[in-house]
């Protein structure tokens, strides 16, 4: 039976200029959740927090939020949000920052989760949200979509595992896309980001929960990134581009929230939190890989064809392999590793931990112990099947 959809939250702004709709807020008090000043050297949060005053928002920052959040981050800004008692947190940044802010909303809703096996339990069944404020997230990179996805992921340091929570409840209420906001991106960021909303939006399409709706925003998705980000990754102040790759991996977002993911992102997800490689990076590598290791299952192969089809290409897989080439992305994991021995001893737990990943269920081919361990190894290597 289909799942329930849900593209969106109340409001969904995009195109120059549309920060300025901060202006309009109904609300007293907001926090601000990003990372680094770099919103501070750039005006933009001077901009954020003056719009709000605007409207009669008083705000504060919280700006410590690290890659790849870990809990104890979550949980003290959650403490401080507790103290100031707002009514909008504002997520302002790429995956990391508005992951941050939506799991700090759960936790200043709900108290009681001050852990993070009891944060991991709240998985799909999240409590009520919008008791005490609304979440508004402002994207500064084109890549994660957690605008308008349902999922959080944030790090157990103890472990150095990446856990996650998913609720349609976690998408946030309003949505700005702002794309001169996201032009000082520094272009291997705009390469690693454009390549993840890429994989986002070719996993949904071949989701075995992909249905006729995501499929319109995936296809819609892939065409403008294949069109956009190459302008974006070389002209980073071209604000078409911007816009445009701001618009795409929404809409990848949109397809992939609702319909799932695929292995990409469940080798992604481990590599990236036991080998600190960023995900979009990891993404963009192991996306050629998988695409051919699905194409082994006839019906993946015809969606691959037909996708390849909607945007005038002869071939998804080569124009992946083509994109890859112009942003300068690595053709192995072993060049962003680089550590053979370490690798090795850890392939049977990397395999295991990227099987036990929820986006597995819904790839095309769902592989065994051995043959996640042949994948891996493979896009380790490059393509080899040497042995490290």
């Amino acid at each position: 039976m289909m799942r329930p959809m849900k593209l969106g939250g109340e409001q969904l702004m995009f195109g120059q200029g549309v920060l300025e709709h901060l202006k309009t807020i109904d609300g007293k008090r907001a926090v601000i959740v990003t990372s680094g000043d770099y919103l501070i050297v750039s005006g933009h949060m001077a901009k954020i927090q003056g719009y709000l005053k605007d409207a009669g928002i008083e705000s504060m920052v919280i700006d410590d939020v690290e890659p790849d959040p870990s809990f104890e981050t979550v949980y003290r800004g959650a403490k401080v949000m507790m103290d100031y008692g707002p009514d909008w947190i504002v997520g302002v940044g790429g995956g990391s920052a508005m992951d941050a802010a939506k799991a700090m909303w759960i936790i200043y809703e709900h108290p009681e989760i001050d852990s993070i096996d009891k944060f991991e339990a709240k998985h799909n069944n999240m409590p009520p949200l919008r008791n005490k404020a609304r979440m508004i997230a402002i994207p500064t990179t084109s890549g994660t979509a957690s605008e308008v996805s349902r999922s959080v992921v944030i790090t157990n340091t103890e472990t150095h595992k990446k856990s996650g929570a998913s609720d349609m409840k976690m998408i946030p209420d309003v949505v700005i896309l702002e794309p001169d906001i996201t032009a000082s991106m520094p272009p291997k960021l705009t390469a690693a980001t454009g390549m993840d909303a890429l994989t986002h939006a070719v996993e949904a399409y071949t989701s075995t929960r992909a249905n006729m709706i995501s499929d319109v925003l995936a296809e819609k998705s892939v065409a403008m990134i294949l069109d956009n980000l190459v302008t974006a990754y070389k002209t980073g102040d071209d604000l078409t581009a911007r816009e445009n790759m701001l618009v795409a991996s929404c809409l990848a977002g949109m397809a992939f929230t609702n319909v799932s993911l695929g292995i990409v992102h469940s080798i992604a997800h481990t590599v990236g939190g036991l080998f600190g490689i960023p995900h979009g990076l990891a993404d963009a590598i192991i996306l050629p890989y998988v695409i051919e290791f699905n194409m082994s299952d006839k019906t993946a192969e015809q969606r691959y064809k037909k996708l390849a089809g909607k945007i005038n290409k002869d071939s998804l897989l080569e124009a992946v392999k083509e994109i890859n080439e112009k942003l300068d992305i690595p053709t192995s994991l072993k060049e962003v590793i680089n550590d053979d021995k370490s690798f090795n001893e850890q392939l049977e737990e990397i395999a295991k931990l990227a099987i036990a990943d929820g986006c597995t269920k819904t790839n095309p081919i769902v592989p065994n112990v051995d043959e996640m361990k042949a994948l891996i190894l493979k896009i380790y290597n490059g393509g080899t099947a040497n042995e490290c």
